[in-house]
């Protein structure tokens, strides 16, 4: 399960995302609060969500383009003091109380700027790091990280909110960036697998986008992504709607649904880090349970069903995430996986942009359990016509029988349901 912590640079890589991605919650769940206290509208968390992520919408393929082209590490410490600098801003002007609603817009768009890089040269830099053989696992753990300080981060952050204020939120997750900094500083050259850099061009991009679409193993778990990222996880938005309006247990309550989020996904990240191969099957029967799951959710009718749904919900999701981050990269060139993860990650965030505020505003005029439910009708119908897709894709058919006195649903190839002679 850990197998790929025995490479000290990835360690080190590996300690200080653990840190960031704690002040990173920190700041997510201050951020959507402070934007509901000052507005009172969960579209106006809507619209600060979209900001975030608009940019990687915008240039998401610029950015994949630019990391095929530079060294990964001297760009990883550019962008982690860019959004550093964005945290210690926030802090600086929500502790002395001139804080206002653009000021955390703009905030949030100047570190969706720095992620169109940071994102697809972290996804592509692992490889680097520890090589293929252990490319997988550590794909897994970096989830595992990053579910371990969501676990953390809204607990830390609802203490924060509650007890000194949102300010204090911003200022951890600015002072955090100084660990993954470190981190790069402190890794070894010569132990790095050495990447063939893309040379500057004309076409690469266009390169990179026929580069996946010619490819079935590519194309179509982007796309399942792209239905799930933008419908499907608006937890922001879903989330304070459902602590302040729908429960009325403020903001203790929200980092509670989140934090019990965290444990879920963090299950299913240590789950996919010890499985040995990253199936598209398993790809939807995830998105299947997610979608369904957040359906149920969203009609639960109590506090404490509720909250106990967070759970399964943040396994299926992550299993989602994981499983077909890990599938796109194992199938991709090295000197192609900065564009073709740069569009996954576009199409995964970037489409939170044109889902959150739809999502937002079906919550405020219908109310949140009709805004959870949209999203989870539309993850799960996704999942389940990929599925078909791919299926005739692979030359599979459906079969339906008995094993053993049980029934059973699986999927085999074409050749074996023909009629014996």
């Amino acid at each position: 399960m850990f197998s790929s912590l025995r490479v000290r640079n990835y360690r080190l890589f590996f300690a200080g995302q653990v840190v960031s991605n704690t002040g990173t919650w920190m700041q997510r769940i201050a951020q959507d609060w402070l934007v509901l206290s000052l507005t009172g509208s969960s579209a106006a968390v809507g619209i600060t969500t979209a900001l975030q992520f608009l940019p990687m919408l915008l240039f998401g393929l610029y950015g994949g383009v630019l990391v095929d082209r530079l060294p990964k590490r001297p760009t990883l410490l550019v962008t982690q003091t860019a959004m550093a600098v964005t945290g210690l801003a926030l802090a600086f002007l929500t502790l002395s109380g001139h804080v206002q609603v653009w000021h955390v817009y703009v905030a949030a768009f100047a570190v969706g700027l720095a992620t169109v890089v940071d994102n697809p040269a972290r996804q592509s830099f692992v490889s680097e790091m520890v090589g293929p053989g252990q490319l997988q696992n550590a794909v897994s753990l970096n989830s595992a990280n990053f579910q371990s300080a969501r676990l953390v981060g809204p607990a830390v952050a609802g203490l924060m909110i509650t007890g000194v204020g949102t300010g204090w939120a911003f200022l951890a997750n600015g002072l955090s960036f100084a660990a993954p900094i470190a981190g790069l500083l402190l890794m070894r050259s010569r132990e790095l697998h050495v990447v063939e850099r893309a040379p500057r061009g004309r076409g690469q991009l266009r390169e990179g986008l026929r580069y996946v679409a010619g490819r079935p193993e590519l194309i179509w778990p982007i796309v399942l992504v792209g239905f799930i990222g933008t419908f499907g996880f608006n937890f922001p938005v879903w989330l304070s709607a459902y602590a302040d309006d729908v429960f009325h247990a403020g903001a203790g309550a929200y980092s509670l649904f989140n934090t019990l989020m965290a444990v879920g996904s963090l299950g299913g990240a240590l789950l996919a880090a010890r499985r040995g191969t990253a199936r598209l099957r398993l790809l939807i029967a995830a998105g299947l349970a997610f979608g369904t799951l957040e359906t149920v959710a969203a009609l639960a009718p109590s506090y404490r069903l509720f909250a106990l749904l967070m759970v399964p919900i943040g396994v299926f999701g992550l299993t989602v995430n994981v499983t077909a981050n890990t599938a796109v990269q194992m199938a991709t060139d090295p000197a192609m996986r900065g564009r073709v993860m740069a569009l996954f990650m576009m199409v995964f965030v970037g489409g939170t942009p044109l889902g959150a505020p739809v999502v937002g505003w079906i919550t405020d005029t219908y109310g949140a359990r009709v805004g959870f439910a949209f999203g989870g009708v539309i993850s799960a119908v996704a999942a389940a016509v990929i599925g078909l897709v791919l299926a005739r894709v692979g030359g599979l058919r459906l079969s339906v029988g008995w094993h053993r006195g049980h029934p059973q649903v699986r999927l085999v190839p074409r050749e074996q349901l023909a009629p014996a002679a």
